[in-house]
């Protein structure tokens, strides 16, 4: 009896031991991966690196796009207890519908976002529901401190910070590096293991050429020359015109950064370099500088336009004012059309266009910024039989406000084309430098410094007494500059408007030595249309301003000239 009960306790130790292996080799052999994960999820846990874009700072290291620390709310549906309760409160605090909010909740899988980037006093009020199955995880979020100041630059992005515009978009590869994940272990409450690690990424910053109070001075007087002509859109762009460096840029319509997602196409536009528009008579630059350069006359040379209209191709063309017997000069000065078309066909279509390519007219000027288009000017085999009345008034081509600031800026520099940019340089999350525009910029010359001088003269006496421009005329500062007034296309006609016009000024100060050169534009104004009276005396206002800031001295040979004109 004995020995039965002896085989029988062995049998089933030895079945026993044969049960343990086969789930030995279950577990180790057959399911031994499968095990393996899922231990590796029990106690590691993979997280997102929380990534900082780098700070985009002003000329002077103000910031104008920085982060902030903010907790999104997330929950796991399969553990989440949420009562009708709950969600009805917690719907008056994100601000969302209860059925999107049950919609989350009710999600397969173990994370999902409810309400990303949530103000601190809206996470304390849902911390105290005590919702089971939700959590909080920090995120940065892009902040823009001057809200609509400098928007159509700096850009903006969405809710993930991926770039949506500006400087944001075009130096996105500096900005912001790939996040990654981290990896850590932890024991069964949850409590991490692994020592502490930075889990946090840091973009480079960007330097702008932009100064923060220029900035602030030109919207401002955007804002107003808009609002009182009731314009329907208007730029201005200010720039070193011996570096390229844009000192200022703004359009209107505009949009607040922070809510850039919220902002209409028509808002975000950047008019300044995505806008094409015919100048006008700021484009008789370019029969200037090609009559100059080709000797063909002399600032006194002789014309007379005394018949007050000129016939090209069928076409007639007027001036506004009836004049006699002017000079070059006085051409330029008082805007004469026929005076521009008979210089013009001196030249000859093949040279007026020869010397619109060489001034930039009809190519991208290569600034930095995303959108930039590069206008238009036919080629001579494409002219038509009107053409050469039209394009040497700024008709039949079609420009940017900051292809026309570039060109004019050679006549300031002293012949030379430069390249605008709007990012001075790159700095890593430690300070150094990791790129600098300074002598990195492109220089060209591409017209005598002769014409560029005598130019210079022409255009200063565009803002002295019998110019268009006078109304742009700073206090105690030369100013040389050109207006334009161009009638706009009518969409539904596809012919030149009677009520729709571009009123521009395009200038530099001071004058003999520039320390900025600027373009103001303005779209379809109402009760005036002339860019010596809408768009002149914005420029006056932003560069006295300008000047002053810079701490630009006042020239006495100036002053006194003002002096003497208010004691007549």
């Amino acid at each position: 009896m004995s020995k039965k009960r002896s085989l029988i306790v062995y049998t089933a130790i030895i079945f026993s031991f044969f049960l343990v292996f086969l789930r030995l080799v279950d577990l180790m052999v057959l399911n031994h991966e499968w095990l393996y994960k899922r231990a590796l999820r029990q106690y590691l846990k993979s997280e997102n690196l929380n990534v900082r874009r780098g700070i985009i700072y002003d000329r002077k290291g103000r910031e104008l796009a920085m982060n902030l620390d903010l907790d999104s709310l997330n929950c796991n549906p399969e553990e989440s207890i949420v009562s009708e309760e709950d969600i009805r409160i917690l719907s008056r605090i994100i601000n969302k519908k209860p059925e999107v909010i049950t919609e989350k909740f009710s999600k397969e899988g173990k994370f999902v976002w409810v309400e990303r980037k949530l103000e601190p006093e809206k996470v304390d009020m849902i911390r105290k529901l005590n919702i089971k199955g939700c959590s909080f995880s920090s995120e940065a979020k892009r902040i823009y401190p001057g809200e609509e100041l400098a928007s159509h630059v700096i850009g903006f992005v969405g809710i993930d910070n991926q770039p949506l515009g500006g400087v944001e978009w075009e130096y996105n590869r500096y900005l912001s590096v790939d996040s990654g994940k981290i990896v850590y272990e932890r024991d069964a409450s949850g409590r991490t293991l692994s020592p502490g690690i930075d889990r946090e990424v840091i973009g480079n910053s960007v330097v702008l050429t932009i100064d923060e109070a220029l900035q602030h001075i030109a919207e401002k007087e955007l804002d107003n020359a808009v609002e009182y002509w009731r314009a329907s859109a208007g730029s201005i762009i200010m720039m070193d015109p011996f570096t390229g460096e844009i000192l200022a840029l703004a359009n209107r319509p505009t949009y607040d950064s922070n809510r850039g997602s919220q902002a209409s196409d028509d808002a975000k536009r950047n008019r300044a370099i995505t806008d094409i528009y015919e100048p006008g008579s700021t484009f008789k630059l370019v029969i200037g500088v090609g009559a100059l350069e080709e000797r063909i006359l002399k600032p006194d040379t002789l014309f007379d336009v005394s018949s007050g209209s000129i016939t090209v191709g069928g076409k007639t063309i007027r001036d506004v004012h009836r004049n006699g017997v002017l000079t070059f000069k006085e051409i330029i000065q008082k805007s004469s059309n026929v005076g521009s078309i008979m210089v013009g066909m001196r030249l000859g279509k093949e040279r007026i266009y020869k010397y619109a390519k060489l001034l930039g007219f009809g190519e991208k000027t290569g600034i930095d910024l995303p959108g930039e288009v590069s206008g238009w000017i036919h080629p001579p085999e494409r002219w038509s039989n009107t053409s050469l009345g039209a394009v040497p008034i700024g008709q039949e081509v079609a420009v940017t406000p900051l292809q026309m600031l570039r060109a004019y800026s050679a006549i300031a520099n002293g012949g030379y084309l430069v390249k605008p940019h709007i990012v001075s340089r790159i700095l890593s999350p430690k300070g150094e430098i990791l790129f600098s525009m300074k002598n990195e910029g492109e220089f060209r010359r591409i017209i005598s410094e002769r014409t560029a001088m005598i130019l210079r003269d022409i255009f200063k006496s565009v803002t002295e007494e019998g110019g268009t421009g006078k109304s742009a005329s700073v206090f105690g500062n030369t100013v040389a500059g050109k207006t334009g007034t161009a009638q706009m296309i009518d969409p539904k006609t596809k012919r030149y408007s009677k009520e729709r016009y571009v009123s521009s000024f395009v200038g530099f100060v001071p004058a003999d030595e520039p320390r900025l050169a600027m373009i103001v534009v303005i779209y379809e104004p109402k009760g005036q249309i002339y860019g010596g009276v809408v768009a002149a005396p914005v420029f006056k206002k932003v560069a006295e301003q300008a000047l002053s800031y810079l701490g630009v001295p006042i020239e006495e040979d100036v002053l006194q000239k003002h002096v003497s004109l208010k004691m007549r």
